[in-house]
């Protein structure tokens, strides 16, 4: 079975569609990039040496913890600081979702990897099929600034500071819109999933 990257803006419906997906195919197999970076900058030594490093030894609490808001206050002000923090974590990340990809690449089940800055970090070229999920610039808007409470100039800031969502459109195969409810997410998820079932058994 193909790789399937799943991908979208900030507060677009990304992980409601991939719940909605693992609903309706418990089976297949999911990778988190978002679950790895935690436990990459949680657990692994060298990384914690070199994030230490670059944001200073109390970036972590006395639990061992990284502590995510303060890091992401500081990238969102300091695109140097982005940018180390990104050559730390993205080829890690890339490495283990490639290679768990390739392992299930002669399987009959579905893989499915959910990768937020799968364009910015060129991941489509290790997918068979990408889906965008996408939503209108107001709904992005307003979901956001719902879920961080914040101001709507400071949710645009963040909106602003990612690849343009109208650019992920036109790259992807597939694309998921999400202006209205779960119903209608999961619906769309559905007709994929009997679209890509339907491809396998043509090309079994």
């Amino acid at each position: 079975m193909p790789a399937i990257g799943i991908t979208g803006g900030i507060s677009t419906g990304k992980t409601s569609f991939v719940e909605c997906l693992r609903e309706l195919v418990p089976d297949a197999r999911y990778f988190d990039a978002d679950l790895a970076a935690r436990e990459v900058g949680d657990k692994d030594p060298e990384v914690r040496g070199l994030i230490e490093k670059e944001f200073g030894a109390g970036i972590y609490s006395r639990s061992g913890d990284l502590n995510r808001e303060q890091v992401r206050s500081i990238v969102f002000a300091d695109a140097e600081k982005k940018r180390a923090l990104e050559q730390i974590l993205h080829p890690r990340i890339r490495r283990q979702w490639s290679l768990e990809a390739e392992r299930h690449r002669n399987s009959t089940e579905l893989f499915f990897a959910d990768i937020p800055l799968l364009y910015e970090t060129s991941g489509e070229t290790l997918c068979d099929r990408v889906v965008v999920v996408a939503c209108s610039p107001r709904v992005q808007l307003e979901r956001l600034r719902a879920r961080k409470g914040l101001e709507q100039a400071e949710a645009q800031q963040m909106i602003d500071a990612q690849m343009p969502l109208t650019d992920k459109i036109a790259r992807a195969d597939h694309v998921v819109w999400n202006n209205g409810g779960r119903g209608e997410l999961k619906e769309q998820a559905r007709l994929l999933v009997d679209f890509w079932n339907e491809r396998k058994r043509n090309n079994a």
